[in-house]
């Protein structure tokens, strides 16, 4: 947070944003336990750990604005704007989805937040997203596109050819990278030369990276590189420093084998997102625990029953199982 002194709307924002936080955390535990519990058709990529990438990058957006997500997009679905409710029928594959249970876990979208969509091909939204900015440059109509991806998707030559395009057309695009350290079940020492950012600097595009396990910082910069591409300046590179807790996907139940337990460990005491903002509003007397605590428990309510909702939501009638797939 800056040194700036705080608004009482600085505040509000700041407990709406451990509030979000807090629901893609829930939301995620749920997801896991109804995975534990055969519930959930297919394989899920869990969130938990990057909270603060998501929040951060999507508070600096308008409604309006788009963003594309990876397989890891349950947060950036919930930050961007859609219903707990919504998502979890769509995860059990349920008639109330957002693409009435056709989509699952991997290809949620949601138009009327601005999300374009997340995508089970490692680096196949990144085109997507380009494309938007493309559109939204043509028509002048001021809007931003956003696009999500890991560290292992960098190795993606489709990478290189958009943030070619972008940077020679001046699109209002932003690359968002959440570096996590694993692609898959590989360290990115493993896989990847050189530092990440150069990529993009090879190309002319502004590149930062920061902490993304601090929520205030990853919009302070987003809100930086979302104004100047708002103003013409073309597109930027974001690298997010985060974690996932949990392995590649819900199945991944046994990662010893890549990383250590002294490694997690390390990473949820000491830089756990909620843990950090709730001590930064803490420490700076901003709010206090109760009201963090009752925050939880809201958030706690709210996605318990947005998925006993979805659990309780009829499937698709089979005899429209070929509409909305074709053109």
């Amino acid at each position: 947070m800056s040194k700036k002194k705080e608004t009482s709307s600085d505040v509000e924002h700041w407990l709406y944003a451990y509030e979000q936080m807090a629901k893609i955390r829930e939301f995620e535990e749920k997801v896991n336990e109804l995975y534990m519990k055969a519930l959930m058709p297919g394989l899920a990529h869990l969130y938990s750990g990057q909270e603060a990438v998501a929040v951060g990058v999507c508070e600096a957006l308008h409604l309006d604005d788009y963003i594309t997500s990876t397989h890891r997009g349950h947060g950036h679905c919930l930050a961007k704007g859609a219903a707990v409710d919504r998502m979890f029928a769509e995860l059990l594959g349920k008639e109330a989805g957002f693409c009435k249970g056709k989509g699952g876990s991997m290809h949620i979208a949601d138009p009327d937040s601005g999300n374009l969509g997340a995508n089970a091909i490692v680096g196949g939204s990144m085109g997507i997203a380009t494309g938007a900015a493309l559109s939204a440059k043509m028509r002048g109509s001021g809007q931003v596109a956003v696009c999500f991806f890991g560290d292992g998707a960098v190795a993606q030559g489709l990478l290189y050819e958009v943030m070619n395009m972008a940077a020679l057309w001046k699109l209002p695009v932003i690359y968002v990278c959440e570096n996590n350290n694993y692609s898959e079940y590989t360290h990115r020492s493993e896989t990847l030369a050189g530092e990440i950012i150069a990529r993009a600097q090879a190309f002319g595009i502004h590149a930062e990276t920061v902490d993304g396990q601090d929520v205030q910082l990853v919009q302070e910069t987003m809100q930086k590189l979302v104004d100047r591409a708002r103003r013409g300046e073309g597109p930027a590179f974001l690298e997010c420093l985060t974690y996932r807790y949990y392995g590649h996907h819900v199945g991944d139940i046994n990662r010893t084998y890549y990383r250590s337990k002294e490694e997690e460990h390390d990473w949820r005491e000491n830089h756990d997102p909620l843990k950090l903002l709730a001590e930064k509003l803490i420490a700076q007397k901003l709010t206090d625990r109760a009201v963090l605590d009752k925050i939880l428990a809201d958030v706690a309510t709210e996605v318990e029953a947005g998925m006993q909702f979805a659990i309780n939501a009829p499937f698709p009638n089979p005899s429209e199982v070929n509409e909305d797939v074709y053109v």
